[in-house]
């Protein structure tokens, strides 16, 4: 397997630093870029663990401003950019009527318009290359939308409608683009959560269970792979079985 520069946004989270181990792990051809904004966490321990296949990538995904050097720098070190995982991403739940306009434009802004502005900054090279990959992390919210999240159900479901429109677009060079949308999965995005609101989400779960970061990881993997290059356009649910 030749060598493949991997960008990973978001990559200061659990499902992050799944994802960007998961392709450190695949192959030692791999580079991955770890695209974090501000707290370095997780992301900081990974490049010391991996010295020479593992870097920061400071960028705030909701700046299109950030987001041009951020890519000029891979491509000054590397020469390309050959897989994109748009992870990067919260919410902030709240019962529509007594939504704050600001919640729904910030969750609006980091996870829809973070993958307009990351697929528009990685495309010029990809076109070049004819080859490339993109992953957006959307959720299940977006097929299976619950009460209080109207901003991050609308969002993610942006984030579905965009990956099949420019998967079309896309098509014939080379480039597949595919989303996953996890359920529940054990991150610091369920640590909030009470033994009783655990308990009734367990219940919708037909697996019983949470997913692991891992699991999704795996899939993000796939969907980047060689083997994957006929698959574009889909969604992927992750979900233990609920819809």
């Amino acid at each position: 397997m030749s060598l493949r520069i991997i960008l990973v946004t978001g990559a200061n989270g659990g499902l992050g630093t799944a994802i960007a181990k998961n392709f450190l792990a695949e192959s030692p051809e791999n580079f991955v870029w770890l695209g974090i904004n501000n707290h370095r966490g997780q992301a900081e321990a990974l490049t010391a663990e991996h010295p020479g296949r593992c870097r920061l990538a400071l960028l705030d995904v909701t700046n299109p401003g950030a987001w041009q050097p951020a890519v000029a720098g891979i491509l000054t070190v590397h020469g390309r950019v050959d897989v994109l995982v748009n992870n990067a991403g919260r919410h902030e739940d709240a019962l529509l009527a007594r939504m704050d306009p600001g919640s729904w434009g910030r969750v609006l802004s980091l996870n829809l318009d973070s993958v307009f502005h990351g697929c528009q900054s990685v495309l010029p090279a990809m076109i070049s290359q004819r080859s490339g990959r993109i992953v957006n992390v959307a959720s299940l919210s977006a097929l299976l939308a619950p009460p209080g999240q109207t901003n991050y159900a609308a969002a993610k479901a942006g984030v579905l409608a965009l990956t099949q429109s420019l998967a079309k677009e896309v098509a014939r060079l080379g480039i597949t683009v595919n989303a996953v949308c996890p359920g529940y999965v054990d991150t610091g995005s369920l640590a909030g959560m009470d033994d009783e609101t655990r308990r009734q989400a367990l219940s919708k779960i037909p697996m019983r269970r949470f997913g692991r970061p891992e699991e999704v990881a795996a899939a993000v993997r796939f969907l980047a792979c060689a083997d994957a290059s006929y698959i574009t356009g889909s969604v992927l649910k992750i979900d233990g079985g609920i819809f």
